[in-house]
């Protein structure tokens, strides 16, 4: 799978889960289903990956990588479901990406790709219909999973770059480990759950469909692409939100929401990367001895130039 199907397929199931969480509030309170989400992650990979065996062999720095990034993770599913519980799902995904544009311009040099971000910002602005009055709290909490979320693709790219163990391994360790972070928070919540069937089966769907396939694809397409790229195309999300909340919760846009989900689009479409076709493998640890070893010739002629010293020419054979 390419990395750009990975992340299409991150960004329709990201949304698709939390669709369906929002059905299960009328059962279970949010803070519930957001632990149950996280913990059913957890026993997927937990079964598949039995990742505990990679956690013996790391070096301190790396597990605390996990641990930040498990405690983002408990912490960015528990306000996010506070969030869509007072919010429309599509309002929740545009505010979210606000921070990522600025993830987007670290790595942002060229006009045409200043142009695509502000038009992807345009976009998110047409897309938030934000009433701060009547929603203060829903908007706090958005705002504060948009703070994660950034963080998590932060976080969720040195987990992917780790030499020292692959990204899935590293994502099953953080499901693990934030499902004991948000037990607290969420456990007590969950525990209508466990004497409902019809509930605790749709929550373990929430968690599969929300934490399994979309993380496991970002780490496919954040092992393959670069920082700003990436922060660029999760301008998607919120145009995905915006078509899962129509197809599932019937959350109708405006015209005005329309307009901003052409945008956004229109800003990904125009994004370039400065590199040459190819490039990106340079972002891949894998590549690092060829890498080095071109930036050493390189050098080589450079100081071969600034003394003066005429390189080689072999005759012809």
């Amino acid at each position: 799978m390419t990395a750009y199907a990975s992340f299409l397929v991150s960004a329709v199931f990201h949304y698709l889960g939390p669709a369906f969480a929002v059905l299960l509030f009328a059962r279970v309170e949010p803070l519930g289903v957001a632990w149950l989400r996280i913990a059913a992650a957890a026993l997927v990979f937990a079964l598949w990956r039995r990742p505990w065996r990679v956690w013996r062999r790391l070096d301190r720095p790396v597990r605390l990588l996990l641990l930040g990034w498990a405690a983002v993770l408990a912490a960015m599913n528990s306000v996010f479901y506070l969030a869509i519980e007072r919010l429309p799902l599509g309002t929740v995904a545009a505010v979210e990406f606000l921070p990522v544009i600025v993830l987007a311009a670290m790595a942002v040099r060229t006009r045409r790709n200043l142009l695509a971000l502000a038009g992807a910002a345009a976009g998110v602005y047409l897309l938030t219909d934000v009433r701060l009055v009547a929603e203060p709290l829903g908007i706090a909490f958005a705002a504060a999973n948009a703070v994660l979320f950034a963080a998590y693709i932060v976080l969720g790219h040195r987990v992917a770059r780790e030499p020292r163990l692959s990204g899935v391994d590293g994502l099953a360790l953080s499901m693990l480990l934030a499902a004991g972070f948000a037990l607290p928070a969420g456990g007590w919540d969950a525990l209508p759950a466990l004497a409902d069937p019809v509930a605790l089966a749709a929550a373990a769907g929430v968690g599969v469909c929300s934490s399994v396939i979309p993380y496991v694809a970002d780490q496919v397409a954040m092992a393959r692409l670069p920082r700003g790229r990436y922060a660029l195309l999760v301008a998607l999300l919120p145009a995905t939100a915006t078509v899962i909340g129509v197809l599932v919760l019937t959350q109708l846009p405006t015209v005005r929401e329309l307009a901003g989900v052409g945008l956004v689009v229109a800003g990904v479409a125009l994004h370039r990367d400065r590199l040459a076709p190819g490039a990106d493998c340079r972002h891949d640890v894998r590549n690092a001895p060829v890498v080095l070893q071109q930036t050493r010739r390189r050098f080589a002629r450079a100081d071969r130039a600034k003394k003066g010293v005429r390189p080689e020419i072999r005759p012809e054979q």
